[in-house]
């Protein structure tokens, strides 16, 4: 899941020297830093006050709003069904949408 968007980080090194950003893979970006000849990786310090600031992606809204879409809908399957089944299902996969919304640090 893609926390960061791209336009963040673009904004950012443009406020403040960084030229040339390069996405190597999901949430791990490098440019170079004012008067620098080698790329540098994004701070962690930095991505974190960006997360802060900005929110939820595009990618995490949609995939909150499916969660939320899924857990409605399997309560009221629930209860019209008289089965607990949906709302287990739902919990699986909002446990794991929960779970990749973790930004981890490396």
């Amino acid at each position: 899941m893609n926390h960061f968007q791209d336009s963040w980080i673009q904004e950012w090194c443009d406020n403040n020297g960084w030229t040339d950003l390069v996405k190597e893979r999901y949430n791990h970006y490098w440019a170079f830093p004012p008067n620098a000849v080698m790329p540098e990786p994004i701070p962690h310090k930095v991505l974190r006050v960006i997360k802060s600031e900005k929110g939820f992606s595009s990618e995490e809204q949609s995939w909150l709003t499916i969660a939320i879409a899924i857990s409605a809908t399997s309560a009221i399957l629930c209860y019209f069904l008289a089965n607990p089944m949906p709302v287990v299902l739902a919990f699986a996969f909002d446990a794991i949408t929960v779970a990749q919304l973790e930004v981890e640090e490396v």
